[in-house]
């Protein structure tokens, strides 16, 4: 990873950020700014279009090779651009999953006929993606796995049987990538298979999870003898645990950067209001900025080494503290807005539930501990495959 641009990455980010200022403009001019987290319902259909329109002008999937229809742009480039989306306020990736996490699996495990089927839709923005790990009973502990999938004999079709939730854009996606247990009586991360299954068919039920605020970021998705050809299964019956592993490898990489820009602008938008309110005069505060600050640009230096990793979604030393350390910096960030907020923070800015950013920014961010595997799953993860140390006691 190259900390310093040359010319050619100087000429790249004015390309990319002369594009976005041209095209969130007119009818994408009220999408900035939209669709991060706790706003993920707004503004669906055009951030939709919005998608085909940067298909259009070549800018989705840029770092997939290009005999897979990207730019084969390089991760200084990837980077650029995921930095310049976010400043400038570019809206929230409805084929996010696919572009960063199906497609980049796909291109490292699946098959050429598999990735002429579906990779094409992801790079157009026709098509999306949704993900299907967690359970009931298996949120952090993916290996507790107990979806089903059973093949018949003379079509070689797989029914799959079980409940997948937290299920972000099953509502909006038209496929899901669904870990399954293949083989009867395995457990943990063996017997497990990787597959991709059309959402619009009679086996498949979406329930949205509402929430206090009214809106569903996430569902419940049901699947009842849902059907899934021998020829979506990615890797062998019993590779699920790779491929999936693999996919979570990929969710650490270049986007990360984007986030991170994302990051800036709330503690920008902080810093604002503590100088405007007065609460920047609390040395108490002031250090606590100062803190953040200096928090953010860690996490960005870490993730420039991350990012010299391997192309086959293995995650580094330096990738497996990535999800503690940033879940955690953005938690306190969420303290530290209502603490500058002052007693404003307790009232809401509108009827029926409205937040404000800064107060949707502490509420969402308590989730960001959990999802994706809760903070004390990540030090289990680091102490036994980056450490070394012994395996955590298991009954």
């Amino acid at each position: 990873m190259n900390l310093a641009q040359n010319r050619a990455d100087e000429l790249f980010r004015s390309e990319v950020a002369s594009w976005l200022e041209q095209n969130l403009s007119g009818e994408f001019a009220q999408l900035r700014h939209r669709g991060g987290p706790g706003d993920e319902h707004s503004f669906v259909e055009e951030r939709k279009a919005w998608e085909q329109c940067m298909a259009a002008g070549g800018w989705t999937c840029i770092g997939w090779p290009e005999q897979h229809g990207g730019r084969g742009a390089s991760i200084e480039q990837q980077v650029i651009f995921n930095e310049e989306y976010a400043r400038a306020g570019g809206p929230g990736r409805i084929g996010h999953i696919g572009e960063t996490l199906m497609g980049p699996t796909l291109i490292a495990y699946g098959s050429a006929e598999q990735q002429a089927r579906y990779l094409p839709g992801i790079r157009e923005g026709r098509e999306f993606w949704c993900q299907g790990y967690s359970e009931p009973s298996a949120g952090s502990d993916l290996g507790n796995v107990k979806t089903r999938a059973e093949q018949a004999a003379e079509s070689g079709e797989w029914r799959i049987n079980g409940q997948k939730v937290w299920t972000s854009w099953a509502t909006e996606s038209n496929y899901c990538f669904v870990v399954a247990r293949t083989q009867p009586g395995s457990v943990g991360h063996k017997g497990l298979g990787f597959f991709m299954v059309a959402l619009d068919q009679p086996g498949v039920t979406v329930k949205p999870i509402e929430q206090l605020t009214g809106s569903s970021e996430f569902n419940e998705v049901f699947f009842d003898d849902a059907v899934c050809a021998d020829s979506d299964l990615v890797g062998g019956p019993e590779q699920g645990w790779q491929v999936a592993m693999a996919l979570l490898g990929f969710e650490r990489g270049v986007s990360t950067l984007g986030q991170q820009m994302l990051f800036q602008n709330e503690l920008d938008e902080v810093i604002a209001l503590a100088k405007s309110n007065g609460s920047y005069r609390d040395v108490t505060i002031r250090q606590r900025i100062a803190t953040a600050h200096t928090g953010l640009r860690i996490m960005r230096y870490n993730s420039m080494r991350m990012l010299a990793g391997g192309e086959d979604g293995s995650l580094s030393k330096e990738a497996m503290i990535y999800k503690l350390y940033w879940s955690s910096w953005h938690r306190n960030l969420g303290n530290l807005a209502m603490d500058v907020m002052g007693a404003q923070a307790q009232l809401l800015a509108g009827d029926g539930y409205q937040l404000s950013r800064l107060q949707g920014l502490f509420l969402y961010s308590r989730a960001d501990t959990i999802y994706g595997g809760t903070n004390q799953i990540q030090r289990n993860l680091i102490a036994e495959r980056a450490l070394g140390m012994p395996r955590e006691p298991r009954g």
